[in-house]
């Protein structure tokens, strides 16, 4: 029994599925073309990289993109929106990237998965099974290249705390 009467069976917590990626903040290895990584959580899917949704990094070895999420969650899925204009193949072979170490920027948390492919302007939902975490890296791992992404959206649920459960 709790202390206010109440069994402690029966307790759920409240599944808040939403993009939670729009509340947090986002880095990336570099900026290039003015390509700021704000863009991939502005809620605008446009993949034409001169309508200003895209983000784009420099070329270089091991590009990558950190989402922030400010809090703990069980990551769901995480989608991503290719650019569409031009060069979708860059994001062939890049690890999407979950856990709460800045160890490399975040690039050694654990891999949800790594993208085969996304043709360009299209978006894809990768299941990630819950997986814990504060941060979700998208790298593009061992080789030079330039990360472009139009729109990131991570749904999950806030791992538990008091204010999240109610009695059933």
């Amino acid at each position: 029994m709790l202390s206010n009467g109440h069994s402690d069976k029966g307790v759920t917590c409240i599944n808040r599925c939403k993009n939670i990626a729009r509340g947090g903040q986002v880095a990336q290895s570099s900026v290039g073309w003015s390509g700021i990584p704000e863009r991939v959580i502005d809620g605008n899917r446009d993949s034409t990289y001169k309508q200003r949704s895209c983000s784009h990094t420099k070329r270089e070895l091991k590009p990558w993109l950190r989402l922030d999420l400010l809090k703990m969650f069980k990551v769901k899925t995480v989608t991503i929106t290719n650019r569409g204009d031009c060069c979708s193949d860059r994001l062939n072979g890049a690890e999407i990237r979950i856990g709460n170490s800045l160890i490399d920027n975040g690039n050694t948390n654990p891999i949800c998965t790594v993208i085969k492919s996304i043709t360009g302007g299209r978006t894809e939902t990768f299941e990630c099974y819950e997986m814990e975490g504060r941060y979700i890296n998208i790298v593009i791992p061992d080789r030079m290249e330039y990360l472009t992404l139009s729109e990131v959206e991570v749904e999950g649920i806030e791992v538990s705390t008091d204010d999240d459960c109610k009695l059933t």
